[in-house]
């Protein structure tokens, strides 16, 4: 037995694909196979299966456990439920690597599978190995045994645990994504007044994409925390991982913000802590984690990097501009929306203003959403390698993380290569719109130097 998988669908960070079309119950199958011969040459055995609110879940779910089965390993089936419970029960069960069956934030008629193995994540190189393994037939053989574990009232507790975050008036909205049963389950334990929207999980999304980032999603928790005249707002993605937030004005809070916010009670408990944020973070960030005595570290976009850069510097905490907020101290230091919340009101009380005082406090930007250029793969690397040099040559004020990151006296603009996409990603920062105009006009210059230039832009 051989498998071949559709090419676009073993990305960098996961496996996803649009189900029936580059992504179905044979694909699942294979991958079940392919990751339980891996972990069986690697000396486990077990293995944790979730699964999101998708209507093509449970199918897949039952695919992939075969598959792992098949290969020789045991299944814990921990249900449905947000991608963090099952990295939660990957860390507390007795088991050798987990599969989360996801689409993520993507639309409906997507679906795939976040990986982690022996209590790293899996990502890069491991995932072209299921592929490779599966091409060549190259599966071991056995008949594993199915339980299931329900672990949702036990992860409730967990994220609830050691609370001292007082009483707040607030509302949630879990866009019928994965998180809703946990939602409902914490707010009961919480004390203040809770008000939440969409915690039925619905594969369909019949309210509204389950992306924070994108502002539109927000409105319905706008008009709720405007309404109801709540403290402030709280929104999850369609798994769970990545958390948005709305002030009391409804002004959104991004993850760089948030993460300054985070930042307080973890310097506290840990002075002088590094904290981690990705390149496209603002400066305020940086700037902010180092006055409260930590050390500010940029790294790379992804959150399997950011996750594995964590490790290796015994970071507490760390955060990407999409939502990825990860927790080392007291936590597992995997990305979960869920303890991201619970953290966030305990920073709200602890720092003692609301969180719309401590938003409106913030230094002013103005910066550009992240921009995206369709490009071709053979170009995307070599476009970035150009910049680079040429801005190096120029003397130019350049941290090349990931990607160009360029200082200047007007603020900071960035160009990368996207890891999962064709694009290129540019996003500039600056204290006025003048200052923001002469850096893009920085980053147009760069891509006509490389015979590109900056067009419409087209939806994520």
């Amino acid at each position: 037995m051989t498998h071949r998988f559709d090419p676009t669908s073993l990305r960098e960070y996961d496996i996803r694909g649009i189900v029936g079309k580059t992504l179905g119950p044979a694909d699942a199958r294979a991958i079940g196979r392919s990751f339980a011969t891996l972990l069986r040459r690697a000396g486990g055995h077990r293995v944790a299966v979730g699964r999101d609110g998708r209507i093509s879940s449970p199918e897949l779910e039952a695919a992939l456990v075969e598959g792992l089965t098949a290969s020789g390993c045991d299944v814990v089936r921990t249900g449905m439920g947000p991608t963090p419970m099952l990295y939660y029960a990957e860390a507390i069960l007795e088991v050798d690597g987990g599969i989360q069956i996801t689409g993520s934030h993507n639309p409906g008629d997507y679906n795939g599978f976040k990986m982690v193995f022996q209590h790293r994540p899996f990502f890069g190189q491991d995932i072209q190995e299921i592929g490779q393994l599966a091409a060549a037939g190259d599966w071991e053989d056995g008949a594993g045994s199915v339980s299931d574990a329900d672990v949702l009232d036990d992860y409730v507790g967990r994220l609830f645990a050691g609370y001292a975050g007082g009483s707040f008036r607030i509302g949630w909205d879990a866009g019928n994504g994965a998180a809703g049963p946990v939602i409902e389950k914490l707010v009961e334990l919480l004390p203040g007044e809770h008000h939440t929207l969409f915690t039925d999980v619905d594969g369909n999304f019949p309210n509204h994409h389950p992306d924070p980032t994108e502002e539109k999603n927000l409105a319905d928790l706008r008009r709720l925390v405007a309404e109801k005249n709540l403290d402030f707002g709280l929104a999850f993605d369609g798994d769970g991982d990545r958390i948005g937030a709305i002030d009391g004005e409804g002004r959104v809070i991004w993850g760089d913000q948030l993460l300054s916010i985070l930042a307080e009670p973890v310097l506290r408990k840990e002075p002088g802590a590094t904290i981690i944020a990705d390149v496209k973070a603002s400066q305020m960030l940086f700037d902010r984690v180092a006055e409260l005595g930590g050390q500010p570290l940029m790294w790379k976009t992804g959150h399997s990097l950011v996750k594995t850069k964590m490790k290796e510097t015994h970071a507490p905490l760390a955060g990407e501009m999409s939502g990825h907020i990860f927790f080392a101290q007291d936590y597992y230091g995997f990305d979960d929306a869920q303890y991201a919340a619970v953290q966030l009101i305990n920073a709200v009380h602890l720092i003692g203003k609301s969180l719309t005082e401590i938003r409106g406090s913030m230094p002013a930007f103005v910066n550009t959403p992240e921009m995206r250029f369709q490009i071709d793969e053979s170009r995307k690397f070599a476009v970035i390698d150009e910049v680079l040099a040429r801005l190096k040559a120029a003397g130019a004020d350049v941290n090349d993380t990931d990607g160009a990151r360029v200082n200047t006296p007007d603020g900071w603009w960035l160009l990368r290569a996207s890891n999962t996409q064709d694009v290129l990603v540019a996003r500039a920062e600056a204290k006025s719109q003048e200052a923001l105009d002469r850096l893009l006009a920085q980053i147009d210059a760069q891509l006509e130097a490389s015979g590109l230039k900056r067009g419409p832009q087209a939806a994520h």
